[in-house]
């Protein structure tokens, strides 16, 4: 079971880094070209590795069920994907 732990650690980290990354790029973008399609895109992206870093977190630290865990982020995945889907479709 150590082995699965820490292979959800280590995945968790690259969802972080990759997440953070797209959200850091869109959030530029945003900054350049002043669309809000953009920034909602990076809100979006944002809110689901939010959501991986805090299940992350609270597995590792606060003994949340895995089951806990997958729900939560499941949450977190939904909404953020409701986010993008949003951002794809506002319009100028």
């Amino acid at each position: 079971m150590n082995g699965v732990i820490t292979s959800i650690a280590v995945v968790k980290f690259v969802i972080l880094l990759l997440g953070g990354g797209i959200t850091y790029i869109a959030f530029k973008a945003y900054l350049r070209t002043g669309e809000d399609s953009i920034r909602v895109l990076g809100i979006g992206f944002g809110v689901i590795t939010l959501g991986a870093l805090l299940t992350g977190v609270a597995n590792q630290f606060f003994s949340l069920s895995l089951a806990r865990g997958v729900l939560i982020n499941s949450v977190f995945v939904s909404f953020g994907l409701a986010v993008i889907m949003y951002s794809l479709h506002i319009q100028r």
